[in-house]
C-alpha cells in the first residue's frame, strides 16, 4: 500500500500552495471587507486549472483527478476559505455538466466555467422545506409544448447571483425522489431573480443567495440527464462535493493550527504556554484527529478516481473531517486567548468559517445515516 503522493501530485500541491500564499493570503482581508470575491481572482484560479480539476482538457479543465482536487481545496481553504467555496462549487457544477450534459450543453457551459468567465457555477438544490431531504422540494417545472415553465424558490445557493451556469432541480412528476428532474440554464432568463447576499456568520467573501423562478421558460433541451433522473444526479454530485467540503474544513483547521504554532514558538507571552502539558496534550489530540481525517479524505478521493463506489467513504471523510476541524479551531481560539477572539485573527476567522462545513453538502447527521445504512447492509471496506 502506497501512502505517499507521487512526484506530479507533490508538484501540483506545491504550485497551488505558492499561489495561495502569494496571491490569496495577503489580500484575504480586502475580500472579506468587500464581502465579495472579484472576477479577477476567479480568472487566476482558472489560469492554474483550479476550476475544472477533474474535467477533461477538451472542455478547459486540467484533468488531474480527485486526489489533485482535494489537495488544491485544502491549500486554497487554508489561505481563504471563501475562495475555496467558490472554487469547489465551480468544480462541482462543471463535473455535473460534463458527466450528464449533452454535447451542446457541455460546449456551451463548461469552458466558460473552467475559463473563469463567471464568478462560479450555481448548484440550485436546497429549498426552505428541502434541505437534508431533497425529495421534499416544491419548485416545479411543467411541460408546455416543446418548452418548460419553472416556478419556485431556492435557498442557500452559493454564487447564485454571479453565475450564468445554473444547475437546477425541479419537480416534474409526482411526490418523492422519482418525480425530480435536473435542468441547466443561464442566469439571464426573464422571470429569474437572485436575492441579496445573506449576512452569514462566516465565509463573508462568498455570496449565498436565494433564487426565485417566476414562469421562467426553458427550452426542451434544457433538461440535464433523463426525465425523472434528477435525484440520482444530485446524490452523485453530493458524494463528490462532500469530499471537497472535508478538504476545505481541514484546510481551515490547519491554517488555525499554523497560527497557534507561530504564537507558541515566537518570543511573546504565548511562548510559555508551549511548555504547559495541558496545552501540549490538546495540540497532540488536534494534530492526530486532523491527520486521521485527512487520510479518510484521500481514501475517498482515490476511490472516486478509480471509478469505484465511494458514497460511504465520502460520508465518513466529511463527518470526521468537519467535526475534527471544528474541534481543532475551538482549541486554537482558546490557546490564542484574547488575541484569538479578535475579528481579524486567523483563529477567529477559522471559527466563523469552519462551522458551516458540518451543515452544507449534508449535515453530520445525514452522513451518519449514509454510513449506518451501509453498515447494516453488511458492507466492508
Amino acid at each position: 500500500m502506497e501512502l505517499e503522493l507521487d512526484a506530479a501530485l507533490r508538484e501540483w500541491r506545491d504550485t497551488v500552495r505558492r499561489f495561495a500564499d502569494q496571491r490569496l493570503r495577503p489580500t484575504r482581508r480586502e475580500r472579506e471587507a468587500a464581502h465579495a470575491t472579484p472576477l479577477a481572482v476567479i480568472r487566476e484560479l482558472a489560469a492554474l486549472g483550479l476550476l475544472g480539476v477533474n474535467v477533461p482538457t477538451a472542455l478547459g479543465g486540467s484533468a488531474r483527478g480527485p486526489l489533485a482536487y482535494v489537495l488544491a481545496v485544502r491549500e486554497v481553504a487554508e489561505a481563504d476559505a471563501a475562495v475555496a467555496v467558490t472554487m469547489a462549487v465551480s468544480n462541482m457544477v462543471a463535473e455535473v455538466i460534463t458527466r450528464f450534459g449533452s454535447e451542446a450543453q457541455k460546449t456551451a457551459f463548461v469552458p466558460r466555467i473552467t475559463g473563469g468567465e463567471m464568478i462560479g457555477g450555481a448548484f440550485a438544490l436546497s429549498e426552505a422545506g428541502a434541505g437534508s431531504d431533497p425529495g421534499g422540494m416544491t419548485t416545479r417545472a411543467e411541460r408546455r409544448g416543446e418548452r418548460w415553465l419553472v416556478n419556485g424558490e431556492k435557498l442557500w445557493i452559493t454564487t447564485g447571483d454571479g453565475s450564468d451556469a445554473i444547475v437546477l432541480w425541479a419537480r416534474t412528476g409526482g411526490p418523492g425522489p422519482k418525480g425530480i428532474s435536473c435542468f441547466l440554464l443561464d442566469g439571464r432568463r426573464p422571470g429569474f431573480a437572485a436575492g441579496k447576499p445573506e449576512e452569514k456568520m462566516g465565509l463573508w467573501a462568498s455570496h449565498t443567495v436565494s433564487l426565485t423562478f417566476s414562469d421562467v421558460e426553458l427550452a426542451g433541451d434544457a433538461l440535464l440527464g433523463e426525465l425523472g433522473g434528477g435525484f440520482k444526479i444530485a446524490m452523485m454530485a453530493l458524494d463528490g462535493g462532500r469530499i471537497g467540503v472535508a478538504a476545505q474544513a481541514l484546510g481551515i483547521a490547519y491554517g488555525a493550527l499554523a497560527r497557534v504554532r507561530e504564537l507558541l514558538t515566537r518570543p511573546t507571552a504565548h511562548q510559555a504556554l508551549a511548555h504547559e502539558q495541558g496545552v501540549q496534550f490538546q495540540l497532540a489530540d488536534v494534530a492526530t484527529e486532523l491527520e486521521a481525517a485527512w487520510l479518510l479524505v484521500l481514501r475517498a478521493a482515490w476511490l472516486k478516481g478509480q471509478n469505484r463506489p465511494f458514497s460511504r467513504e465520502a460520508a465518513m471523510a466529511k463527518v470526521m473531517a468537519t467535526e475534527s476541524a471544528n474541534r481543532a479551531v475551538r482549541v486554537c481560539v482558546e490557546i490564542a486567548g484574547g488575541l484569538g477572539y479578535l475579528e481579524d485573527e486567523v483563529t477567529a476567522r477559522a471559527l466563523r468559517d469552519c462551522r458551516v462545513t458540518q451543515i452544507y453538502e449534508g449535515t453530520s447527521e445525514i452522513q451518519r445515516l449514509v454510513i449506518s445504512r451501509d453498515v447494516l447492509r453488511g458492507a466492508h471496506a
